[in-house]
């Protein structure tokens, strides 16, 4: 689990200077006393010239080599990108699906990965990738369940793992769902998959570990809790992260100070198939953003597309919605989704701050069900209708520019257009 504290040696050209400055200490001719004995001399050869000492070479600190990072042209020398997506929410249609495409694959029972597959080129033009993992995870054999208390195919993880995340948040609703056996089995099988993971714990101890993710440019810390738990009550108070303001920021300013360049917050809360953030998300992100520990906030919970804001200097995504779900027949923005990332540039005075925001509306289509990006440089008709399609854009565009968003320098993501 990443969150050590890593100390970085401040010994080498200081060490090497002083002790070529000392080597010289004791000229030749010098008096040298010797308990119980008098002091000596030696007189210098007629032929010698007088002694000259030459200062020290003292060798230059390398200039670090430039780490510009996956996405957009760094405007700095130091940058990465943080990749998120809205929940992975897997029902009763989505593990039918799975066993469907398993058997075109042939990879094993249950193959999540092709519902997942469109976000690959998403998360490959990014330095770091976060899925937010909504429920516990079953057996592979299972069984199974759904809502409203869900107990899901692990099979979704090796998905999320095959496509290229490196980590997930834990932290939701519907985290003890099935007790603290179901939230150890799910800990175990990201932990199993190099998958790393914060928002809930197995012990005590873990939940004072910090996720602390290493890039080429920076250590990148990400924070995340819950609203609640849907009434259910877990067995240790420690195993899952609820939301609290101070909580949050002590945390976030002890992942500073072991070493973390960056702080990113998750906020699970919201009104569910809402378009506007509710009171709790905005007091929330408010004071995460007020606190100046924390350099970007982002949200999931509602199942729908909540707008980005951009307050006190910093990026607030209030709501991703659904990376995956099965489809509803009553709420069109249960079905839909943002992907987004963020790049951070570092100043020359080492300080960090997001240079760049960009998003992807997506959806979710069935027969067969999969994630599919609605991106301006996707071509129309290639997820529904181009009807759908435009219906699914234009209600995008219009939550996301809610706070006035594109003013402030977010915009849409033509990954097909990077290099």
């Amino acid at each position: 689990m990443s969150g050590q504290t890593r100390i970085r040696s401040t010994w080498g050209a200081l060490g090497l200077a002083l002790t070529l400055a000392c080597s010289g200490c004791m000229g030749a001719g010098e008096g040298r006393t010797t308990q119980g004995s008098e002091p000596t001399t030696t007189a210098p050869a007629a032929s010698s010239a007088p002694a000259t000492s030459s200062p020290p070479e003292v060798t230059p600190e390398p200039t670090p080599e430039p780490t510009p990072g996956k996405g957009p042209d760094c405007p700095t020398d130091r940058c990465f990108s943080f990749m998120a997506s809205g929940d992975l929410l897997v029902h009763p249609q989505l593990w039918d699906q799975a066993a469907v495409d398993a058997q075109q694959t042939g990879n094993g029972t249950l193959d999540f990965e092709p519902l997942l597959a469109g976000q690959r080129p998403y998360i490959e033009a990014s330095d770091l990738a976060m899925c937010h993992l909504e429920t516990p995870v079953s057996t592979p054999e299972g069984p199974f369940s759904g809502y409203p208390q869900f107990n899901v195919p692990p099979q979704i993880l090796d998905a999320a793992k095959a496509v290229g995340y490196q980590a997930c948040t834990t932290a939701s609703n519907h985290t003890i769902d099935a007790g603290t056996e179901g939230l150890i089995r799910t800990l175990d099988t990201l932990d199993r998959l190099g998958l790393e993971h914060t928002g809930s714990y197995r012990s005590e101890a873990d939940a004072q570990e910090l996720m602390i993710l290493e890039t080429p440019a920076a250590q990148v810390a990400v924070i995340e809790a819950t609203y609640g738990l849907n009434g259910l009550i877990p067995e240790f108070p420690w195993q899952v992260d609820m939301l609290d303001a101070p909580t949050m920021i002590a945390k976030a300013e002890r992942a500073r100070e072991e070493g973390a360049d960056v702080v990113i917050a998750a906020i699970h809360a919201g009104d569910e198939y809402a378009s506007l953030p509710n009171q709790q998300q905005i007091d929330l992100a408010h004071a995460l953003a007020d606190s100046g520990a924390v350099d970007f906030i982002y949200g999931h919970h509602t199942h729908s597309v909540l707008p980005i804001e951009y307050y006190n200097d910093t990026w607030i995504v209030y709501g991703l919605g659904n990376g995956v779900t099965e489809l509803s027949p009553v709420y069109d923005v249960n079905n839909e989704g943002l992907t987004i990332r963020a790049q951070f540039a570092a100043d020359e005075s080492g300080q960090w701050s997001v240079s760049d925001l960009a998003w992807v509306p997506s959806v979710i289509v069935r027969d067969p069900y999969r994630w599919c990006s609605l991106a301006p440089d996707q071509e129309p008709g290639s997820c529904s209708t181009p009807e759908h399609e435009a219906a699914v854009k234009a209600r995008t565009l219009a939550t996301v520019e809610t706070y006035g968003a594109s003013e402030d320098g977010a915009h849409q993501w033509l990954v097909t257009e990077e290099d």
